[in-house]
C-alpha cells in the first residue's frame, strides 16, 4: 500500500513539474529594433516548448540550427534571406513548427544538397504556410517521420538539372503528410525515395524540370488529388509496391519522352480515378504487375497506354479512351492481362439488345503502333489511308499483335 502511495505521489509530481514548465513557456519577439534582432539569437535564448515571433522585416541568416521544440512563427511573412551562403533552417529536435516565414537565395552547391529547410531524424514536426524562393532544395526531410508539410509555396527558377534541387524530399523517412503546397520550377517537384507510409494529397506540381513527383524504393504510399501539369514527364514511380493513386490531374506533360505517369517495376498498386489528358503518353508502363486500372480517363494523348514489356496481370476496367491516337500500345504477343468494360471512342460495333454493352469485342491495339514503337519515325505515316488499311487486316486476322487482348465487354456510353 505505502509503495502504490509513493508511486501516485512520485506521478503528481511529474505532472505539476510538467504543468509548472508548460506555464512558464516564454514568447519571444524578433524584430530588426528588439533586443533580440536574429532568429538564432532568440533560438539560443529560447527554452523547450517557447514561441518565437518573427516580425516582418528582412533578416539574413542561414545556418539556423533547431535544436529544441519551438514554434516560429512569422507576422506578416518576414524574410530570411541565406544571401546564397548555405543552407538556412536545419532542424534537430522533434516538436518544431515553422510557420509563415519567406525564405530565399539557399545557396547552390555542388557537393552539398542545401535547402531552404531540413529536418533531421525528427518526429512531429509541421513545415507550414511557408513562401520558398530562389532556392537550391525546398524542403528536404532525412530521416524523420510523424510530420507534415502543410500548405507552402515553392517557387524554383531551375534551368539545369545538374545545378538545381527538389521542391519537396523525403529521404528515408516515413508517416509524413504532404498536403495542399505548390511546387514549380524545380528539378522534381517531390521527390520520394526509401520513404513509406506517405500521403501526398491536394497538391500541384508544375512546370518542373524533370518530374513533377518522383518514387523510388518507397512502399505503402497515397497520393491523391493532386494535379500534375506541363512537367517534363509527369509522375514516375520506380521499384515500389502498394502504392494507392487517386483522383490525380495529369496534364499536358509533352515532350519526345514525356508521359503523365511512369510506371517500373511496381507491384500490387490501384490506379483509380485519374484523368490523363494531353500528355505524350498517358502512362507508360513496363514490369509491373497486379495493379488495377479502374475508371480513368485518358483523353487526347498520343498513346493513353504504352505497355514496354513484363506487365502480367493487370486489370483494365470501366476507364474512358476519348480521341487518343493510340489507345493501347504493346511490343509483345504475349498478355494475360484483362480489358473489361471500357468506353473506346473509336468503338463501331453496335448494341442489338440495348444493354449498353457493344455486342462485338474491341481491339484497342492497333499495328500501327507496333510499327510505331520499332521505328519511330513511321509516325509520319499516322492520318495515312494506308495504315488504316493495315491495321483493319490486322484486326480481322491478328499476327503481330496479342490476340487476347481485347475488351469483349465495350461500353457504349462513356462512363460518367
Amino acid at each position: 500500500m505505502k509503495l502504490d502511495l509513493l508511486h501516485m505521489k512520485f506521478i503528481l509530481g511529474i505532472i505539476c513539474l510538467m504543468g509548472i514548465q508548460m506555464g512558464m513557456a516564454h514568447t519571444w519577439t524578433v524584430c530588426t529594433t528588439c533586443e533580440n534582432s536574429s532568429i538564432k539569437e532568440a533560438i539560443q535564448q529560447a527554452a523547450p516548448l517557447d514561441t518565437i515571433l518573427v516580425q516582418k522585416g528582412t533578416y539574413l541568416e542561414f545556418e539556423i540550427l533547431v535544436d529544441k521544440p519551438l514554434l516560429i512563427k512569422g507576422i506578416d511573412y518576414p524574410i530570411v534571406d541565406g544571401e546564397k551562403k548555405g543552407e538556412i533552417f536545419r532542424i534537430q529536435s522533434d516538436g518544431v513548427t515553422l510557420d509563415g516565414l519567406f525564405i530565399i537565395n539557399v545557396g547552390v552547391s555542388y557537393t552539398k544538397d542545401n535547402a531552404a529547410i531540413r529536418v533531421v531524424q525528427s518526429k512531429n514536426f509541421i513545415i507550414q504556410n511557408m513562401v520558398l524562393e530562389q532556392l537550391f532544395f525546398g524542403i528536404y526531410l532525412e530521416k524523420s517521420s510523424h510530420g507534415k508539410v502543410y500548405h507552402n509555396r515553392i517557387i524554383g527558377d531551375a534551368v539545369d538539372e545538374y545545378n538545381s534541387g527538389n521542391g519537396i524530399q523525403l529521404w528515408y523517412s516515413s508517416d509524413v503528410e504532404v498536403r495542399k503546397n505548390h511546387v514549380q520550377g524545380t528539378r522534381d517537384g517531390i521527390y520520394l525515395e526509401f520513404s513509406d507510409q506517405i500521403i501526398i494529397t491536394d497538391n500541384v506540381s508544375m512546370d518542373n524540370l524533370r518530374y513533377g513527383l518522383h518514387f523510388m524504393f518507397s512502399n505503402n504510399d497515397v497520393y491523391s488529388n493532386n494535379t500534375f501539369e506541363n512537367n517534363g514527364a509527369g509522375v514516375a514511380v520506380m521499384f515500389s509496391k502498394f502504392i494507392t493513386m487517386k483522383n490525380n490531374i495529369f496534364r499536358k506533360n509533352w515532350g519526345t519522352a514525356a508521359y503523365g505517369m511512369l510506371l517500373k517495376e511496381i507491384n500490387d498498386a490501384e490506379i483509380v480515378g485519374n484523368t490523363f489528358e494531353e500528355n505524350t503518353i498517358g502512362i507508360n508502363i513496363e514490369g509491373s504487375n497486379r495493379i488495377d486500372y479502374t475508371d480513368n480517363d485518358f483523353i487526347g494523348n498520343g498513346w493513353a497506354i504504352r505497355v514496354l514489356g513484363a506487365c502480367y496481370t493487370n486489370s483494365f476496367k470501366g476507364n474512358n479512351f476519348l480521341y487518343n491516337s493510340f489507345d493501347i500500345s504493346y511490343n509483345s504477343k504475349l498478355n494475360d492481362n484483362v480489358f473489361e468494360g471500357n468506353f473506346w471512342s473509336s468503338y463501331t460495333g453496335y448494341d442489338l439488345d440495348r444493354n449498353g454493352i457493344g455486342d462485338v469485342p474491341y481491339r484497342p491495339v492497333k499495328l500501327f503502333s507496333y510499327v510505331v514503337n520499332r521505328t519511330p519515325e513511321t509516325i509520319v505515316l499516322l492520318r495515312s489511308l494506308f495504315m488504316d488499311i493495315i491495321d483493319f487486316s490486322e484486326r480481322v486476322s491478328p499476327v503481330f499483335t496479342p490476340d487476347n487482348l481485347q475488351d469483349a465487354q465495350p461500353l457504349m456510353k462513356i462512363r460518367p
